[in-house]
């Protein structure tokens, strides 16, 4: 039996399979949310991919769909039945994951701005389910006073971060800003969707 057998019979074993909505952003580190999607499932999470139309330049839906088994998000007007699908996401997930995450997303995490299917989730997201970001950027924009207070305010909140990670970046500059490993995200998911995993006081 190999490792992600072993994860998800002991996800199963939990109860109902936890929801993880992944929402993915325009970055060149969309494509490695495609391994993400794999991954999930095969640990035994239920994954629901939403997809930015900035993502939709560097991928598109048919792999999530594929490794999901589920129908992808990629737009706000998507309705499959009287409920918005965005709503439908928000109302079952136990984990809204962002990966990757601009520094665009994390400003309207913040702000509460909610103008795609992505920051609707976020922002009509129920009260029991986790947030967790996984940024990808540009070093000088993860570095801005604007998104360090950006994140600031979102901790304070509750939400985790993981990475991101420090190398050479698509933009051609070598600092902090690559997307975290897929496998540490994974963990860091099985982590805290562990029953055993209490939530963090919001400051």
């Amino acid at each position: 039996m190999n490792r992600h057998s072993k994860a998800a019979e002991a996800v199963a074993a939990t109860g109902p399979r936890p929801v993880v909505v992944l929402g993915v952003c325009g970055s060149i580190a969309a494509h490695k949310a495609v391994d993400l999607t794999s991954q999930l499932t095969k640990a035994g999470f239920e994954v629901h991919v939403v997809l930015t139309a900035s993502a939709q330049k560097f991928v598109t839906a048919i792999p999530f769909r594929t490794l999901s088994r589920q129908p992808v998000l990629t737009d706000l007007w998507v309705e499959e039945n009287w409920k918005p699908g965005h709503i439908k996401l928000a109302d079952v997930a136990d984990l809204l994951l962002v990966a990757p995450a601009t520094a665009n997303l994390i400003a309207k995490m913040a702000l509460g701005l909610a103008d795609d299917a992505l920051s609707c989730v976020a922002l009509a997201l129920n009260p029991k389910a986790r947030v967790m970001v996984a940024p990808a950027m540009n070093g000088h924009m993860w570095t801005h006073p604007a998104t360090r207070h950006n994140v600031e305010l979102l901790e304070g909140r509750g939400v985790e971060f993981v990475g991101p990670g420090t190398g050479l970046l698509s933009c051609g500059y070598e600092g902090q800003g690559r997307l975290a490993p897929v496998e540490t995200i994974l963990a860091r998911v099985q982590h805290l969707l562990s029953r055993e995993t209490p939530r963090p006081p919001a400051k």
